[in-house]
């Protein structure tokens, strides 16, 4: 007799995603300048007869390592750059203030920066981690007595962050020889992308397809980061960063006509993906193009698959790279200005107040108490509040289970290393050991709380404090505590409004694509209530001519509007997913938003297929007709781009270009 399985119930999804870890090859070259940061640092101030100050470069590398990921060198500048300096500022102004306010004056100078740093943090990744380390020096320097004054603690902090950006230039990564090592990260980033287009033409029509665009977008924003870092002019100066920005433009044309195949959903030759494959091994080869498989021109979006071959073979043959313009993403102050002030950075900013705030508060109640008995160091609880109320890290409740769940083993490890490592040579080496291991602890929130307790610890017991294991989870169990109730109190405005925000920037740029491929006045097209000055309506406005539409001729501008909408709507799929693996009273706020993100996916699709078959037939199938209509009628029902009215202006649309 058969008896079918029994199903286990399935995990809710705040814990299955704290029992979630990320996978990838082990990260070798972050973790070789781990071992060469916080460690050598540490020694070297115990050598000199620094300590503190070495303590203190020690926390600046690691803080820098724990923002140490794939990319190129140039970006990596910004990346660690930006948060380091935020760092030193938080340090310089938490050491003058816990040196001259007393409790409660300090308490409101802390809370008022923890709503400054919170509505930073909306702006971007690198505007978080400054916002992050901020927080994090200004507790440390205000809850850390030293006898050192606040600028020579800030330039101790900057001398840390700074000896890992410059390991970051300096040290070659493995696989770099094939070229300019100085340009390995690009060449990867770059590759990756011809890998990904190459795995959604394979997946087209398949049940993998939908992830695959989605790998593909992810590929495209990493490229496009990787090539765009800092820079002092305006064109790239060596001729491998010219290759290597041919080759990246050369993959948008690439990337769009795979983006049609997938809408078409109709399954292609395999050699359809070889091309892209053989692309991939030249840009990591250092290499030519070589032989292409021969083109299949049976559809629009095949042809423009084989032209974009053709056209890449060509960059790709060339022995340099031409001046391109890099497609970046256009953020002016005015985006950042409104990300901060927005719902999302005004409901982030409060949160992150009342919890640096509160925490400051209740440290320092406790330090007054002598509840820390022999510690004179306060900083943790706030330190500890600060990491816990990011949403970066994950839902809220997966944050707190991880961050108590770390904290309690790296204390118990610590201990044990504590009764038999020799001072202070065993525990510097323990911090080589730690600074080595947190890229790769970087995968899990668990494991990297352990890890920066372990490494914590053992900086401040060479600092001269004894060994404070017991208290240090006292204290993390009070944050938890604090950052939960925190977490769920009502806020003034709309919950969620962070995922809401995004949603919002994605639905813009999405509109302002879709102006620019159909062509179409900004009047008719922008969505009520905005005024002429906002982004979907000005981009309307100049490059829909009054009167008409008309296909865009405009590829570039065309390629870079497509970049936006797309890693848009990759921000707001990541925020729409931490929200929704978060505790049912906080999940229920932002019910819906995934079928919002499914419908701007399903119009920017659209859209990029019109493009394409627009520019091979120079007209629209009853199908993109149809697929147009639906979509814009949905998001309308759903109250994303109101068009005024949409089935009128697509049909209008239709007649032009037909």
């Amino acid at each position: 007799m058969n008896r079918s399985p029994v199903s286990r119930p399935a995990a809710p999804p705040w814990l299955a995603h704290a029992l979630r870890a990320q996978r990838g090859p082990v990260p070798w070259s972050a973790m070789t300048r781990g071992a060469l940061a916080a460690g050598p640092l540490l020694l070297a101030g115990v050598l000199g007869g620094r300590t503190a100050a070495g303590v203190i470069a020690a926390i600046a590398a690691m803080l820098a390592g724990i923002n140490d990921r794939p990319g190129s060198r140039r970006a990596s500048v910004k990346r660690l750059g930006v948060p380091a300096l935020a760092g030193a500022l938080g340090l310089l102004v938490g050491t003058c203030a816990g040196q001259g306010m007393s409790a409660v004056p300090l308490t409101l100078a802390l809370t008022g920066l923890g709503l400054a740093a919170g509505a930073l943090s909306a702006v971007g990744p690198v505007a978080s981690a400054a916002g992050t380390q901020l927080l994090v020096a200004a507790a440390v320097g205000a809850g850390m007595p030293a006898a050192e004054s606040g600028w020579q603690r800030a330039l101790a902090f900057l001398a840390g962050a700074g000896w890992l950006i410059l390991l970051r230039l300096v040290l070659p990564t493995p696989g770099s020889l094939a070229g300019d090592f100085r340009f390995d990260g690009e060449r990867a980033a770059v590759a990756g992308v011809y890998d990904a287009i190459a795995a959604l033409v394979d997946s087209v029509g398949g049940e993998h397809a939908t992830a695959r665009r989605a790998a593909l977008t992810a590929a495209l924003d990493h490229a496009q980061d990787a090539l765009a870092g800092p820079r002092l002019r305006r064109y790239a100066s060596s001729a491998a960063e010219r290759r290597l920005r041919a080759q990246y433009a050369a993959a948008l044309p690439l990337a769009e006509a795979a983006t049609a195949l997938f809408w078409a959903g109709e399954p292609v030759a395999a050699r359809a993906a070889e091309g892209a494959r053989r692309l991939a091994a030249a840009v990591r080869g250092n290499t030519g193009a070589g032989p292409l498989p021969a083109p299949h021109r049976s559809a629009p979006a095949l042809r423009a698959l084989d032209d974009a071959l053709l056209r890449a073979a060509a960059t790709f043959d060339r022995a340099e790279g031409t001046h391109h313009r890099l497609l970046a993403r256009r953020r002016s102050v005015q985006n950042a200005v409104r990300a901060a002030f927005g719902a999302g950075g005004r409901e982030y900013g409060l949160r992150v107040a009342l919890c640096f705030g509160g925490s400051a508060a209740i440290a320092q109640a406790l330090h007054h108490a002598r509840w820390y008995g022999h510690h004179q160091h306060w900083y943790w609880l706030p330190a500890t509040a600060v990491f816990l109320v990011k949403p970066d890290l994950g839902p809220l409740a997966s944050r707190v289970l991880c961050r108590a769940a770390g904290t309690v083993l790296g204390a118990v490890v610590f201990a044990g290393f504590a009764a038999l490592l020799p001072r202070p040579e065993g525990l510097i080496a323990l911090v080589a050991v730690c600074g080595a291991a947190v890229p790769l602890a970087t995968r899990h929130f668990g494991a990297l709380t352990a890890v920066i307790t372990v490494l914590v610890l053992a900086l401040v017991m060479v600092g001269g404090e004894p060994e404070a294991s017991v208290s240090r989870i006292g204290e993390t169990m009070l944050a938890c505590g604090l950052v939960l109730i925190v977490g769920h109190l009502p806020m003034p405005g709309q919950r969620g409004g962070g995922v809401r925000s995004r949603l919002t920037v994605a639905g813009d740029a999405a509109h302002a694509y879709l102006v620019h491929v159909v062509g179409e006045s900004g009047d008719s097209v922008a969505p009520s209530g905005e005024s002429a000055s906002s982004g979907a309506a000005a981009l309307a406005g100049e490059y829909g001519p009054p009167g008409g539409f008309r296909p865009s001729g405009d590829r570039a501008e065309r390629w870079a509007l497509r970049r936006e909408a797309y890693r848009t709507l990759a921000e707001a799929r990541t925020a729409i997913a931490v929200a929704a693996a978060e505790l049912p009273a906080l999940a229920r706020h932002t019910e819906g938003t995934d079928a919002v993100a499914v419908l701007l996916e399903r119009l920017v699709d659209t859209t990029t297929a019109c493009a394409v078959h627009l520019d091979d037939t120079g007209r629209l199938t009853a199908r993109h007709r149809e697929q147009l209509r639906e979509a814009l009628e949905e998001l309308r029902a759903h109250g994303v781009l109101p068009l005024s009215p949409p089935v009128v202006d697509v049909e209008r649309a239709v007649r032009v270009t037909t």
